[in-house]
């Protein structure tokens, strides 16, 4: 399953709406993905490969080995 370790963002849910948006019953179900990058990092002295979204790696919050 596609999880941030660092904050578990996961999959989200909702609608496609047609261009036109005039019509409501043309929708259409969808799926966002969280942008993951698999990356080595330092955890506990070691380093560990793990899945971490692109917001964590650009705030800070995970440092690579």
């Amino acid at each position: 399953m596609a999880k941030c370790a660092i904050c578990e963002k996961t999959l989200s849910h909702g609608n496609k709406l047609s261009i036109t948006r005039s019509h409501i019953s043309k929708r259409n179900s969808r799926t966002w993905k969280p942008n993951l990058r698999s990356v080595k990092v330092m955890i506990n002295g070691e380093p560990k490969r793990i899945q971490v979204c692109a917001k964590c790696l650009r705030s800070g919050k995970v440092q690579r080995a």
